[in-house]
């Protein structure tokens, strides 16, 4: 069943704080590995892995998924940035267990890998993109996304390091959307007290990925380098002769974390399927 109902305009880029082709080796988990992947389930696990559950017969397909996006990756820019498969496939599949363990709504155990041309985006109200600070899309690709979002369709876009990797990200909307800018959503929003209610300053919400906690014991920074960007006087820390920045307010990209991405997919599965206020019961 497709889900488009109602050209509701989202340019909703949740940027908080979960590129290559096919042919090239990429980065998931911290080991090397290639080929395409339909599921995240079918991928191996770089953790401990995660349960599978299942849903009543017959009701498969209705359900919430944690669909990933397989995108292009710009030859140039940011030196930091990632791509499409980093995290990839426990985040997908430890967000989707989590979901469907501290909400009522069911969710697809197994999680879905697609690209934007691929027949059956316009099946699934919620897409996933990882580290998009080299995002390239391809010309059939930015009329896809475009007609995608002006559907209904809802995209999360997270894990930005700095002002550069913003930038091309911004470069790239700003050529699906040319007449519109991205709006920042306050704190009083309803996304961020579904299920969970996040309180205080965004870019008190940062999560250090794990190399950098890793990287802490010998350096004692505990704070994500951020290139292009200038740092507050206050913030700026010295280690072995390298100027670092703390997380400015100005141009702090927040990294994922598992009580905002439940906040975000629980609101759109809400919208999609209810079309009622995002915020109800946390218990099953």
């Amino acid at each position: 069943m497709k889900f488009i109902r109602h050209p509701a305009i989202l340019f909703g880029l949740l940027v908080l704080a979960l590129g290559g082709i096919a042919a090239q080796w990429h980065y998931g988990g911290g080991e090397l590995y290639d080929g395409e992947y339909k599921t995240a389930r079918e991928a191996p696990s770089h953790s401990t892995g995660t349960p599978n559950w299942t849903n009543a017969s017959g009701f498969e397909r209705d359900v919430f998924t944690f669909v990933r996006i397989h995108y292009g990756r710009n030859p140039r820019g940011s030196w930091s940035a990632g791509n499409w498969i980093t995290d990839f496939p426990d985040s997908d599949l430890n967000l989707s267990y989590r979901l469907q363990q501290m909400t009522s709504i069911k969710v697809d155990p197994n999680g879905r890998v697609i690209r934007l041309t691929d027949k059956e985006l316009f099946d699934y109200p919620w897409i996933y993109m990882v580290e998009p600070g080299r995002l390239l899309l391809e010309e059939e690709e930015v009329a896809i996304l475009r007609k995608y979002l002006l559907n209904g369709g809802f995209l999360m876009a997270d894990d930005f390091w700095g002002e550069v990797q913003w930038r091309n990200f911004y470069e790239q909307m700003k050529r699906v959307f040319p007449e519109r800018e991205p709006v920042e959503l306050p704190m009083e929003h309803p996304i961020f007290h579904c299920v969970f209610d996040l309180r205080g300053p965004k870019n008190k919400l940062q999560v250090p990925n794990i190399r950098q906690g890793v990287q802490s014991e010998f350096t004692g920074v505990t704070w994500e380098h951020h290139d292009g960007e200038e740092c507050n006087d206050a913030l700026k820390k010295c280690v072995s002769g390298v100027i670092k920045c703390a997380c400015a307010e100005r141009g702090c990209r927040l990294k994922p974390a598992f009580r905002r991405g439940r906040n975000a997919g629980f609101s759109r599965q809400l919208r999609t399927h209810f079309q009622s206020h995002p915020c109800v019961s946390r218990q099953r």
